[in-house]
């Protein structure tokens, strides 16, 4: 497959910037590129990156949900993305990398939720180490991940087959999941960019553990802006996600490199295993930083390698057994023979010597937070070196194991990460082979980094999302008016609103049957005009806000009283079944306040 899919639409890589501006300006459809995609995935895999690609008509549904959608005020509108197979997405097996362990959920993980509602298209779910357990793409049954770029290399993992779908331009962006580095190795194999939240502001509710308490949703993109842009459609809390955390970071801004302090490790502790092709391309790449004019300041690493040793050479190996315990223990057999070993390794492990591993990480964050007063962020190669899949086959552990030098650490001492391509290998082994450097930073600082990586690729400052043509307004009946139990998740994701109105008289209101919200029906006779607030919100925001809606509700177009039409809350018409019939109240502050003395409110008493 060559690297820029979609050929017959494209002469470069397939980015969210270049499919909106055409989407925005008319020249291309999301059906046209669907049609591409389809016709793409449905021949031959000859770099087993799909574990499930969707259908045209499966694709085509999602397309057929953007009817009627203003593109400019969907910041994902009809962008193509790929799954990792860990990750739900309604109605398509999880297999998690294991056949036997496969399940179809009935609901998309949150993440996904929040991405389809900003109008992202998906694509197919994505080969992985199974059970996201490796960095070398090679541990799956449905074939080891081969390359975009050289099928003969290690694509990288856990998360290979999202890397190679963005890499081979099948998908604009690609979700992963990272908890050692499966969201950055991948992305320096194949010069592109990894993002690596910080720990639980993109939901991992919906998504298979391998770590929970570690685990972490990552982004794969060709551009800074793009993974940005993913970003902002993807965070936010999920009711009901024990690891979610409200993001406490700021708008993205501008970064020049000059005068950045940026820490890499002593010359000393920098370790490449005689990789003489990647020492040589760091080198290159602090000159460049150099004469961008950021200052290279050599830090203590001790700390960091200490935390990364934690990982997989003490007890915190035991909570990969923990994700999957009754699987393990019911089907041991099912497991990919150095995933079997690596998660059965974990028995040996005691409570007291995880208690005791905890009190050392305490200690070993203590140490490496030393380093923040003295730099704005960390810089290190994102991988010490690469190798063949000859090289992975011979030694599966071994080499797996160097890849993670410079990422281990990450998660558990619960910072931010991105990884950025570094241009190609120009010397030894591995000339010609991409290189990626990644910039870290303390947990909330993801949109530091995002500034950093745009400055490093030479990318322009993406456009605001906070412009009138980037908002979207959304008319609520319930309790997401002012005031009422739920107006918070409006508030908390910059919504203002505009105006207190009523729809046009074509709708009815009911109380459902649990009694603390209503719901909206359109009918074709007897409807009358019902009392609505329309919120205007930040387009970035809309698919986490749409994601917190729970069946029966859902959102849809309304019609005002003056006839515009805006996004609405309506509800599910199997659901009115026993729900009460309040239209008479026009509204449901009035259904609220009501005067048990009313004929309406009698009424209603005789209808109950």
């Amino acid at each position: 497959m060559p690297m820029n899919a979609l050929t017959t639409i494209f002469d470069e890589p397939m980015t969210i910037a270049a499919l909106r501006a055409r989407y925005l300006d008319g020249s291309l459809t999301p059906a046209q590129v669907v049609e591409q995609i389809a016709a793409r995935t449905a021949g031959d895999d000859a770099h087993h990156v799909w574990i499930r690609a969707l259908t045209r008509d499966e694709m085509m549904a999602y397309v057929d949900a953007l009817a009627g959608r203003d593109p400019a005020a969907l910041p994902l509108y009809g962008i193509p993305f790929a799954i990792k197979d860990n990750i739900d997405l309604a109605g398509v097996p999880t297999t998690a990398a294991c056949p036997e362990y496969a399940y179809t959920p009935q609901a998309s993980a949150a993440v996904v939720a929040r991405l389809i509602a900003a109008g992202a298209i998906p694509v197919g779910k994505t080969n992985l180490d199974q059970f996201a357990t490796g960095l070398s793409g090679q541990r799956s049954p449905y074939g080891a991940c081969r390359n975009a770029l050289d099928p003969d290399y290690a694509s990288g993992g856990s998360s290979s087959g999202s890397a190679v779908s963005v890499a081979m331009g099948v998908a604009a962006f690609a979700l992963g999941t990272d908890t050692a580095g499966s969201g950055r190795v991948p992305a320096a194999f194949h010069g592109l960019v990894g993002l690596k939240p910080t720990k639980g502001v993109l939901s991992t509710q919906g998504v298979v553990p391998a770590c929970r308490s570690l685990d972490c949703v990552s982004i794969f993109a060709h551009t800074a802006n793009d993974a940005q842009t993913v970003f902002e459609s993807a965070y936010g809390v999920t009711e009901g996600d024990p690891y979610a955390r409200e993001w406490e970071g700021a708008a993205a801004d501008s970064t020049s490199l000059r005068g950045l302090r940026l820490g890499v490790p002593f010359a000393g502790q920098r370790e490449f295993y005689g990789d003489e092709s990647y020492a040589h391309a760091f080198d290159v790449a602090l000159d460049q930083l150099r004469a961008k004019g950021a200052q290279i300041v050599e830090v203590d690493f001790a700390p960091f390698l200490d935390t990364a040793r934690l990982l997989y050479e003490g007890p915190f190996v035991a909570e990969r057994l923990a994700a999957i315990r009754p699987f393990y223990e019911a089907h041991p057999d099912a497991l990919h023979p150095v995933t079997r070993a690596i998660i059965g390794g974990a028995t040996r492990w005691s409570a007291a010597d995880t208690f005791a591993a905890l009190d050392k990480l305490a200690t070993l964050r203590m140490q490496a937070d030393r380093v923040w007063p003295h730099i704005d962020a960390l810089l290190t190669p994102t991988s010490p070196t690469t190798s063949t899949v000859a090289e992975l086959e011979a030694d599966p552990i071994g080499v797996n194991a160097k890849f993670g030098y410079y990422t281990n650490f990450v998660n558990l001492l619960d910072q931010s990460a991105i990884a950025v391509p570094a241009g190609m290998c120009a010397t030894g082994k591995h000339a010609g082979k991409p290189f990626g450097i990644t910039f870290g930073a303390r947990a909330h600082e993801d949109a530091k980094l995002l500034a950093i990586a745009r400055a490093w690729l030479n990318e322009s400052e993406p456009p605001s999302t906070n412009q009138p043509d980037n908002n979207v307004c959304v008319a609520v009946v319930g309790a997401h008016l002012s005031g009422q139990p739920l107006n918070g998740q409006l508030t908390s994701r910059g919504a203002r609103l505009i105006e207190t109105t009523q729809t046009a008289s074509a709708y009815r209101l009911y109380a459902l049957p649990q009694g603390n919200k209503p719901g909206l029906q359109r009918v074709a006779e007897d409807g009358v005009a019902v009392e609505v607030e329309v919120w205007e919100m930040p387009a970035a925001q809309f698919g986490s806000f749409v994601a917190l809606i729970p069946a029966p509700l859902g959102i849809g177009t309304l019609v005002l009283a003056d006839g515009r039409t805006v996004q609405g809350f309506l509800c599910e018409s199997i659901a009115l079944h026993d729900a009460t019939d309040i239209s008479a109240f026009g509204g449901w502050r009035a259904w609220l306040n009501r005067d048990a003395s009313t004929p309406a409110e009698s009424a209603e008493r005789q209808e109950c």
